[in-house]
């Protein structure tokens, strides 16, 4: 007897899953693709490729072991479309499923394509709602839209607060706890000598996982990035394991060195989960649930477990929400007209900017770096060097293992290159390299000299800083967060001004800029 045919993509390998919850074993089959389309749309990271296929391997195994009938097309099937269309329209002549049902998905791209499936196929798509996250689409829609029809400003702080109010995640009745909604305040610190970070837990790969990795560096041998120490969780026992290490052993020090940054070391005391809740293995409700325990046995700060809960509820919700809500036009966006090439150095990691050296070797080692590194070292260059958004949105889809679209794209095109005008960040996050010497050791051991800011030893961040005010000096007159900078860049004397223009000129026109080797 027909039943119904469950699509279920890379980045939804949880057991809960909408689309999965009212499954009939007798009657239904689950459909899991490895598709070509899927890893080429951009060149992602080796490790990035290695860990979507082999969650979806173990999850396919773990839905096969409760008796559930799973069709699972593996990337090198020769009969593989490559394209999830296709396999689900191959799917659909083999089963002669009653209907299809799919859960919806990360991004717009991928949309667009469940929509047609109906058409292409004769059977009747469902597309549920994904209720794995803890704000529904419907309602950040009308919360954005306000009671007035619409906010003149949208702040993730706000949404925050609801979201707490909510989920009663941090609040005692109405209030919240310790008195106050956020303590960034309090999570700025350096790290100081003496302070050795525990090594987080790694979970070496096992024979599915080294499989994908021989099929990957097959079939994928161009891509960015390098296999060696894959040690990410790609089960959801893993996961669970990956943030349980994280609460016993770093959530007490997140807080206070949540920005910092330090030549070889390259997790400090961050969680390293954002993967785990990306492809599903881990939801977002677990990793708050566990942060407030701590809380609660007085395992972990208040200010420890407030920034961590708001990177998820609050952060991570809200760009999502952003994402939906403006797309697809909002990828479009250039408001700072950004038009310079990515440098090759990006891909190579060869520049004589140490910061950016570390930045970019632990990316193409690890498929990763801390939001800080992501938002200030990398994404603070590309914003003051005025590189084109779509580039520099195209690297941080390439190189990241945590990167899908929903949560990339707003985080790049608003938080870091202020693309969209100020949508969702109220300022662009411009900074000298007086701002990474504070919070790193980076500046040691760089050919330029971080005191300087003019000349051919001069740090480049420091002039490109002040040619991006200078640049933007009407555009960011009214916004009262730009103020102090525009009031010193006023009252420097024109020769100085002109000095510091002529040097980021010299560094943009210079070898280390070139788009290609």
């Amino acid at each position: 007897m027909p039943g119904t045919l469950r699509v279920v993509l890379g980045d939804q390998c949880s057991r809960g899953l909408a689309s999965l919850r009212d499954l009939d074993p007798a009657r239904d089959v689950v459909l899991l693709a490895e598709v070509r389309g899927e890893c080429t749309y951009v060149r992602h990271h080796k490790q990035k490729i290695v860990l979507v296929l082999s969650a979806m391997r173990h999850f396919a195994k773990a839905l096969a072991a409760r008796g559930v009938t799973v069709d699972y097309i593996r990337l090198d099937d020769p009969a593989n479309t490559g394209t999830l269309a296709g396999e689900v329209a191959r799917a659909a002549a083999r089963h002669r499923p009653d209907a299809i049902c799919c859960t919806h998905p990360g991004e717009w791209r991928v949309q667009e394509d469940m929509r047609g499936w109906e058409a292409a196929t004769g059977i009747p798509v469902e597309i549920r709602e994904d209720d794995r996250f803890l704000c529904d689409l419907g309602w950040f829609r009308r919360w954005a839209q306000g009671k007035d029809g619409g906010k003149k400003q949208l702040r993730m702080e706000f949404f925050y607060r609801e979201m707490r109010k909510q989920t009663g995640f941090l609040m005692e009745d109405a209030s919240p706890a310790g008195g106050a909604w956020n303590y960034d305040a309090e999570n700025r610190k350096r790290l100081g000598p003496g302070i050795a970070p525990p090594p987080p837990r790694r979970f070496p790969p096992d024979a599915i996982t080294r499989e994908v990795m021989a099929l990957v560096e097959a079939r994928f041998p161009g891509h960015f990035g390098s296999l060696e120490g894959f040690a990410w969780p790609v089960t959801a026992q893993q996961a669970e394991q990956a943030l349980a290490d994280f609460i016993t052993h770093r959530l007490a020090d997140f807080g206070d060195y949540q920005d910092a940054m330090a030549t070889g070391e390259p997790v400090l005391f961050h969680a390293l989960v954002s993967t785990s809740l990306n492809t599903g293995l881990l939801l977002p409700r677990q990793c708050c649930e566990a942060a407030e325990a701590a809380l609660r046995q007085a395992k972990a700060p208040l200010n420890a477990v407030e920034g961590f809960i708001r990177q998820i509820l609050g952060w991570r919700e809200y760009v999502r929400g952003i994402y939906w809500l403006k797309m697809p036009d909002y990828a479009g966006l250039n408001a700072l007209e950004a038009t310079r090439p990515l440098p090759w150095f990006f891909w190579s990691g060869e520049t004589r900017l140490n910061c950016l050296r570390q930045a970019i070797a632990q990316t193409r080692d690890l498929a990763y770096a801390h939001h800080i590194q992501r938002l200030m070292v990398t994404g603070n260059f590309a914003l003051i060097a005025g590189l084109d958004p779509a580039q520099v949105n195209e690297w941080y889809m390439v190189v990241y293992a945590d990167a899908f679209e929903w949560v990339e794209l707003p985080n790049t095109h608003g938080m870091v290159l202020h693309a969209d005008g100020g949508m969702l960040a109220s300022k662009p996050y411009a900074a000298s390299g007086a701002y990474i010497n504070r919070m790193s050791d980076y500046c040691r051991g760089c050919d330029y000299d971080v005191k300087q800011s003019t000349g051919p030893t001069a740090c480049p961040m420091n002039a490109l800083y002040w040619d991006f005010i200078a640049r933007h000096d009407r555009r960011f007159g009214s916004n009262p967060r730009m103020a102090m900078p525009l009031n010193t860049l006023r009252k420097m004397a024109p020769e100085r001004v002109a000095a510091l223009r002529a040097t980021a000129q010299a560094f943009l026109a210079g070898p280390e800029m070139a788009p290609e080797p």
